[in-house]
């Protein structure tokens, strides 16, 4: 009796999200996993990881790649420069160009790439770059399955985490005219079956495949959708158009744990309608086990390792403290007292109306920014990283309305501006502890550790100016 041996399937991008998935679906189909690493450090805590051949290398390295694509019948390329520094179109056209020789060079049997849908026409900078990493395996001597999808539904998709926290912590939003536009979005799971199933395309076939879900549905009926099924109540969303991809893609960056830097190529992919123009995937390769998934089953599987609570309960012990200590603090100032009335103030001190202003505009910024950069530490499973920063948090409220109180009622200039500095030392720890999160979060807190800095400077130089009253 003779046994085959298995097939040798190279992944690469195996650590991330697609990749991630695909590597299981493979070994579970009866493949032998290769994948292609920069560290085998990387591929630690992954259940699969003693279960592939890791090979070392740079997928840039004509080396590595002939290393890694020796004996492989099918190789998977899931890279591209989605990281937010310039340059990323000749990065992509030339690491594709290098994968295609190198593959044709090991005698590869197929390459399988995952793009993305997309209409005829001018596309996103980033949209078209994927696409032109398609053609180059198109023209190719390797034959090419070019899969395009759209949204993928799934925890850890960087296009669902879009959605997702867009929904959670926008209940009411004014958005960019995209919305509008028509996406058909697919399950993470149905798109694992089509990549293992395009391995087995016969060798005759090197072309573009569409894959979808079974639902076309605007990107705020998605919004819409997802807080029906996430049970966390309908948004009001109204669309304008006047914010530009790269401003929402800031404003993303701001508003959401996805960075700046993947959050702009992927809201230059939502401004066009990302549907499928063809099905023939069900043909070629066969409909996922019991048929495609719908949106709302989508969205189940992705929330049972999602807290879809987890943004409102953050916000609301953040709110809390921070609303508890402007409350107080109001209460505590009164600068129409004859005290205050009396002191001989410096002539840059801002009109008394200035501060109202300012400190809401502040505490708003300082709740909302903590509640965010906590979310991220906890779901980046650092829960002792976001405890330790509500606590920081907590500390810096304490000092605020203490300042206050020391000043306004105490009468004690010296004392308060002191117990400024170590609010305004303990902003900057704010600050620092929340980088993790995202460097704009991080200076949005800045500011406010800015202005603690002003109130300190004011508060030391009206006790310069007043000694009996200290």
């Amino acid at each position: 009796m003779t046994t085959t041996a298995p097939r040798t399937a190279l992944v690469t991008g195996a650590t991330g999200y697609i990749g991630g998935a695909l590597v299981p679906a493979l070994l579970d189909a009866g493949w032998s996993v290769r994948v292609l690493t920069r560290s085998r450090a990387g591929l630690e805590g992954r259940p699969w990881a003693d279960d592939v051949d890791a090979v070392e290398g740079d997928a840039t390295s004509p080396d590595d790649l002939g290393r890694a694509l020796e004996g492989v019948e099918v190789a998977y390329y899931l890279l591209h420069s989605m990281d937010g520094q310039g340059d990323f179109v000749q990065r992509d056209r030339t690491m594709a160009q290098g994968f295609a020789a190198a593959a044709a060079d090991a005698g590869t049997d197929r390459i399988v790439y995952l793009s993305g849908l997309h209409p005829r026409g001018d596309l996103s900078e980033h949209l078209a770059s994927r696409v032109e990493v398609g053609e180059i395996f198109l023209h190719a001597p390797v034959p090419a399955a070019v899969l395009q999808a759209g949204v993928v539904l799934g925890d850890g998709s960087a296009s669902f985490d879009m959605l997702r926290h867009l929904t959670e912590r926008l209940p009411a939003m004014v958005a960019p005219k995209w919305v509008d536009n028509q996406i058909q979005p697919i399950a993470v799971d149905d798109v694992v079956h089509y990549l293992v199933g395009a391995a087995d395309l016969p060798s005759d076939i090197n072309r573009t495949l569409d894959i979808g879900g079974p639902e076309v549905l605007t990107y705020a009926e998605m919004m819409q959708r997802y807080a029906e099924t996430a049970g966390i109540g309908r948004r009001l969303i109204v669309s304008v158009p006047v914010l530009t991809p790269r401003l929402a893609g800031l404003w993303v960056g701001l508003v959401t744990p996805i960075s700046a830097g993947i959050a702009r190529p992927l809201v230059g992919s939502l401004v066009h309608e990302a549907v499928c123009h063809e099905s023939d995937a069900l043909t070629l390769i066969g409909p996922p086990p019991g048929g495609p998934t719908r949106f709302d089953a989508a969205v189940r599987a992705a929330l049972r390792t999602v807290d879809p609570l987890r943004w409102r309960h953050t916000v609301q012990r953040t709110v809390g403290m921070v609303g508890t200590a402007a409350v107080v603090g109001s209460l505590l100032t009164d600068p129409k007292s004859r005290w205050y009335a009396s002191l001989d103030k410096p002539k840059w001190q801002p009109p008394p109306a200035a501060f109202p202003v300012v400190w809401t505009a502040l505490y708003a910024e300082v709740a909302l920014l903590t509640a965010a950069a906590s979310s991220v530490l906890a779901e980046r499973d650092h829960p002792d990283d976001a405890r330790d920063l509500e606590r920081a948090l907590a500390v810096n409220m304490v000092l605020n309305a203490g300042w206050t109180g020391l000043f306004f009622r105490g009468h004690r200039p010296w004392l308060a501006a002191a117990e400024c500095a170590a609010l305004t030392a303990s902003s900057v720890d704010l600050a620092r502890r929340v980088a993790p999160a995202g460097r704009g979060k991080s200076t949005g807190l800045l500011a406010y550790a800015g202005w603690c800095a002003f109130a300190t400077a004011l508060t030391t130089a009206i006790a310069r100016r007043n000694p009996r009253s200290s």
